[in-house]
């Protein structure tokens, strides 16, 4: 009984022993795993939200103050939800360590869920849905204590058009913007019809599409966000002419040429830089080649993997969102 107690003692000790080293090597030894997941919220009340639109975020567990915003806008007959996960958004705030906005349409505003980049209400500096989704940015920006300086939009499809829409009303508040099989700003104006520029395009030179964006903001003067653009060289929904119109205008807005300043393959595909007169990278596209009208992904737990295949995700091998946010500097 004696011998038998002392072992026990013995094998007690061990374990608190054990425990011990596990909780000083947690405190004091650098961490090598990602940070805690979080959850994907709804938030309510973010301001008067004049486009009717719903708010969700999706904020790593812990995260410090000071980090960066990705705002992420769905496609059409996507959710906001849905589009955080499968885009490999929230996956890449945990690895990161950012926060994510997720606007979500309603169908009480669009039957099919489109944000309405093609509506003048809805594009305009503080109106619609244009100001809905900027009240959403600032409530994240306060509640994060988040660097306003690193705040950034994208979106696939009418998300990537209403992404050129935030960068062009508001350029004072994103960084850089990521359109994803979108539109220029100020499309559906400029050839009369959002069916005539999502299948067609629209006739308008450098300067013209440039001062569109210059109009969105009057008296504005810089600094503008960076553009990239993702577009399927397959797209039958969205014309890759769009993506040659989104540079024409931006590259514009920057003061820089048309012509490619370098050229080369990301993951076997075409991927182009503009820069502009002193230098500096303002544009970028990736052209995937025998792509259709979707998000560029990559599942798997690589370094430069993220995103699930779904509905309009495309997996082709690369990731939009981990190239977006490795071109912003956030991981």
């Amino acid at each position: 009984m004696t011998t038998h107690a002392a072992a026990h003692r013995t094998g007690r000790l061990r374990a608190v022993l054990l425990v011990l080293v596990a909780a000083l090597a947690a405190a004091f030894l650098p961490s090598t795993t990602a940070r805690a997941a979080g959850t994907i919220e709804e938030v309510t009340g973010f301001g008067s939200n004049p486009g009717a639109l719903r708010m969700y975020r999706y904020v790593p567990a812990g995260l410090p103050q000071g980090r960066p915003v990705v705002v992420a806008l769905h496609g059409c007959t996507q959710n906001a939800r849905d589009y955080g996960t499968q885009s490999g958004w929230t996956t890449l705030a945990d690895r990161w360590g950012f926060s994510v906005v997720l606007p979500g349409q309603t169908s009480a505003n669009n039957i099919s869920q489109c944000f309405d980049w093609f509506q003048a209400g809805d594009i305009a500096r503080g109106q619609g849905e244009a100001a809905s989704i900027r009240q959403m940015t600032a409530r994240q920006v306060t509640d994060t204590a988040a660097d306003p300086a690193r705040v950034y939009v994208t979106g696939l499809s009418a998300g990537g058009a209403m992404t050129a829409v935030m960068m062009a009303a508001y350029p004072d508040v994103y960084a850089g913007g990521g359109v994803v099989a979108g539109l220029p700003y100020g499309c559906a104006q400029a050839a009369g019809s959002p069916y005539v520029c999502m299948y067609v395009g629209a006739t308008q030179t450098p300067r013209q599409w440039g001062d569109r964006v210059r109009g969105a903001y009057p008296g504005y003067t810089g600094p503008w966000p960076t553009l990239t653009v993702f577009q399927g060289t397959a797209d039958y929904t969205v014309k890759p002419v769009n993506m040659d119109d989104l540079v024409r205008q931006w590259t514009d807005v920057h003061g820089a040429d048309q012509s490619a300043d370098a050229s080369d393959t990301v993951a076997g595909f075409p991927h182009r830089t503009y820069k502009d007169p002193s230098g500096v990278p303002v544009a970028e596209t990736y052209s995937i080649t025998g792509m259709g009208h979707g998000q560029p992904v990559d599942p798997g737990a690589g370094a430069t993997q993220c995103g699930a295949a779904a509905a309009y995700m495309l997996d082709v091998n690369l990731c939009a969102a981990q190239r977006l946010g490795q071109g912003w500097g956030l991981g």
